[in-house]
C-alpha cells in the first residue's frame, strides 16, 4: 500500500467531489467480507486507524475502502458547509458505488454516528444493500453528537452566540485548526438523533472505548451501547484509553475486533453457499 496513491472520486448528489481510497483484494474476486471505514469530525482517510484497517485488509487478503466527507482531506467543499445529513448522503453513496460485497463498518467518533445512521437507514430504504452489512465495529461513538456533546455542552454564552452569528469556533487539541460549529449543524442533526428512541440493529456490534477519553466520554459511548437493540452488542472498555485510540494495542484490538467479525462474516457465507453447490 502507497500512502502516495492517488484516490479516485465520486460525485455527491450535493455536487462535492468525494476522495475515496481501495486497499487489499478485490471484494468481488475473493468473495471475502472487506472493511468500510467511516472517519470522525475534521479527520481524513489517511488517518493511523484507517491506515492501520487498510493494512489489515491487505494482510489477510481483504478489500477496504475509505473516503473523506466532503470539506475533510482530500474530498471538496468546507467543513463549515457540512451536515451529518450531507455526511450520511455521502457515506451511503460510497458504500454502495465502490465497496460490493459484504462489509463490516468501522466508524471511528462521527464516524460510529454515522455508520449507525447508514445501517438504519438502509434497513429501511434498501434492506438488500443493509444486507451487505454484517457487523459493525464503533470506537468512540459519538452518537448524537450535535446535541449531546456540542449544543448541550455549550454554556448559555456561546449557544447564543451561534444562534446570533451562525457559527463559532472551538479550539482544538488536535491541531492547529478549530472546530467550525455551525448553527445548521446543529439544527440538521436533530434530525438523525438515535438516542432517544434507540435503534435495533440484526448484526454483531463490537463498541470499543477508552476510559480517559475527553471528547466522547465513556458514559456517552455506553449510552449508545443501552440505545442498540441486538441480540450481539459488546461494549469493551479500555483502561487508559484517550479519544484517538491510537496507541499499539488500541490499534491492535481495533485489528483483532473488525478480523474476528469479517472471520464469522466468511465462515456464514460458506454456510450458505454450501446447499447452493450440493445441488
Amino acid at each position: 500500500m502507497n500512502e502516495n496513491d492517488t484516490p479516485s472520486y465520486l460525485e455527491s448528489p450535493a455536487g462535492e467531489r468525494i476522495a475515496w481510497l481501495h486497499d487489499g483484494e478485490n471484494a468481488e474476486e475473493t468473495g471475502k467480507c472487506g472493511f468500510f471505514w467511516l472517519g470522525g469530525y475534521m479527520s481524513d482517510m489517511r488517518g493511523g486507524k484507517a491506515t492501520a484497517l487498510a493494512h489489515l485488509a491487505e494482510a489477510r487478503g481483504r478489500s477496504a475502502v475509505r473516503f473523506d466527507y466532503s470539506g475533510h482531506g482530500a474530498s471538496s467543499g468546507k467543513l463549515e458547509d457540512g451536515t451529518i445529513g450531507k455526511w450520511l448522503e455521502e457515506a451511503e453513496m460510497v458504500f454502495r458505488q465502490a465497496a460490493p460485497g459484504p462489509r463490516i463498518l468501522v466508524g471511528s467518533s462521527m464516524g460510529g454516528w454515522i455508520a449507525l445512521l447508514l445501517y438504519r437507514k438502509l434497513m429501511t430504504e434498501a434492506p438488500e444493500e443493509a444486507a451487505r452489512i454484517r457487523g459493525l465495529v464503533l470506537l468512540a461513538p459519538a452518537a448524537d453528537m450535535t446535541e449531546e456533546l456540542m449544543w448541550r455542552a455549550f454554556p448559555p454564552e456561546a449557544q447564543d452566540a451561534l444562534m446570533k452569528e451562525g457559527r463559532i469556533e472551538i479550539p482544538s487539541q488536535y491541531g492547529d485548526a478549530p472546530y467550525v460549529i455551525t448553527r445548521e449543524l446543529i439544527e440538521e442533526g436533530r434530525k438523525h438523533l438515535i438516542l432517544p428512541d434507540g435503534m435495533d440493529v440484526h448484526c454483531p456490534v463490537r463498541i470499543l472505548q477508552g476510559d480517559a477519553d475527553p471528547d466522547v466520554p465513556w458514559q456517552h459511548a455506553h449510552k449508545t451501547y443501552e440505545s442498540l437493540r441486538g441480540d450481539d452488542v459488546t461494549f469493551t472498555l479500555i483502561k487508559g484509553g484517550d479519544h484517538r485510540l491510537s496507541s499499539p494495542n488500541a490499534i491492535m484490538l481495533l485489528g483483532e475486533t473488525a478480523e474476528a467479525l469479517a472471520v464469522r462474516a466468511d465462515a456464514a457465507t460458506r454456510r450458505q453457499q454450501a446447499p447452493a453447490q450440493m445441488h
